[in-house]
């Protein structure tokens, strides 16, 4: 069962949620929504929950049009400042204060989690992007890349073998410019909601949770 906060923001307020683990493994992870869904939406309370199930803390949050009810983002600015007023306002609870910070999510959110890394958040344990929006579909010149050589903490990628906003492949030049220690996992088969035909949405995201506490704890040692 998550924990609501009310997060104030320079203009109005905003919801986040925390998953808190039966047995704390002293880290924290503050993951955003992707474009079209917020934090309400199944995959992202399912990989929170599972999350926790591994130990570590979880803090979702909307981002400013999604607790609107609106449709269409918020400007980079606008949803970066959200970001990190969530992060700061996780940072303040008691039984977090100690952790060691990732933040990450889905899609749109994993990409402002890399733009908070490259604009320099300290202390950052790492970064998570479930699905980097590398490019929007069918647009592969239009990359979203300027920005990764500047960040310094570790970074998670989980990416579809055949995500129509960027392959492996295509990432695979980009992930060769940052400064990073960058891990690259390739869900075989997966799309850019980390789905694989013939397999359950929760044998899918059973294994991207996986994947993504095993390379937290591997952080924490």
């Amino acid at each position: 069962m998550a924990e609501d906060i009310s997060v104030s923001l320079a203009s109005g307020a905003t919801t986040a949620s925390h998953y808190a683990p039966p047995d704390p493994a002293g880290a924290l992870l503050v993951l955003a929504h992707g474009a079209g869904a917020g934090q309400r939406h199944p995959f992202m309370v399912g990989v929170a929950s599972a999350l926790a199930g591994h130990g570590i803390d979880v803090v979702t949050f909307n981002f400013p049009y999604m607790e609107r009810t609106r449709r269409v983002p918020d400007r980079a600015p606008l949803l970066e400042d959200c970001f990190r007023a969530v992060v700061a306002a996780a940072m303040t609870l008691e039984s977090l204060r100690t952790h060691v910070l990732f933040i990450g999510g889905k899609s749109m959110g994993g990409r402002m989690a890399t733009h908070l890394a490259a604009q320099g958040l300290d202390p950052l344990g790492g970064v998570v992007a479930l699905g980097y929006p590398l490019h929007p579909p069918g647009k592969p010149e239009q990359v979203r890349t300027a920005h990764l050589p500047a960040i310094t903490a570790p970074v998670l990628i989980v990416q579809g073998e055949r995500d129509a906003f960027g392959t492996p492949e295509e990432l695979a030049p980009a992930i060769g410019t940052m400064r990073a220690p960058v891990t690259l996992h390739v869900v075989r088969g997966g799309d850019h909601s980390l789905s694989v035909k013939g397999r359950s949405k929760n044998e899918a995201l059973e294994s991207v949770t996986d994947v993504v506490a095993g390379w937290i704890s591997a952080r924490l040692q």
